[in-house]
């Protein structure tokens, strides 16, 4: 029996879950809709504002599914909510970063800025010229875009250039010795 499963998601003011009988969970709250397809082994009861998980059966992977589904529909009820959000630094002399509408377009060392268009439902933010900002409601979609930045130019162990999650520890390598 998983101990995530068995953890009630409280359901805050403002969020609307509703559950259907083919086990698909539409969250609405004040950052957009999230819908999700559970699997049929888990049974999801509403009560007293809170949702409560169970295993139906005892089939092989019911367990797995049990702590999956609670874990993804508490990410999606936080998501409308609160929402989430990643921090990139970026490392390196002449790697920058700027926003121009809804376009990122970044400066990473090559011989043409690199311009990465927001998706449906992210919006990133440029505090500064080193720092990147995801968020959205969706925490896949989130950490997949941020993924897609940090790809560009990933952190090299040498000098310790690229862009980075921030608090990202980065190993560091001892160069050449010359004789």
């Amino acid at each position: 029996m998983s101990r995530i499963g068995k953890l009630p998601v409280t359901v805050p003011a403002g969020v609307e879950v509703s559950v259907d009988d083919k086990n698909l969970v539409t969250v609405k709250g004040p950052k957009g809709t999230l819908t999700q397809q559970i699997s049929s082994l888990i049974k999801i009861e509403n009560k007293d504002g809170a949702l409560h998980f169970s295993p139906i059966g005892n089939a092989k992977g019911t367990d797995a599914q049990f702590g999956l589904a609670r874990s993804l529909v508490h990410n999606m009820v936080v998501g409308v909510s609160e929402g989430f959000q990643k921090k990139l630094e970026i490392q390196g002399v002449g790697y920058k970063a700027e926003k121009k509408g809804k376009t990122l377009v970044m400066q990473l060392g090559y011989s043409h800025p690199v311009e990465m268009p927001d998706p449906e439902g992210i919006t990133t933010e440029v505090p500064s010229a080193t720092e990147i900002i995801v968020k959205g409601a969706d925490k896949a979609q989130v950490g997949n875009y941020a993924a897609n930045i940090r790809a560009w130019r990933a952190p090299e162990p040498y000098k310790g250039k690229g862009i980075r999650y921030s608090g990202e520890n980065v190993r560091r390598k001892e160069g050449k010795t010359g004789k």
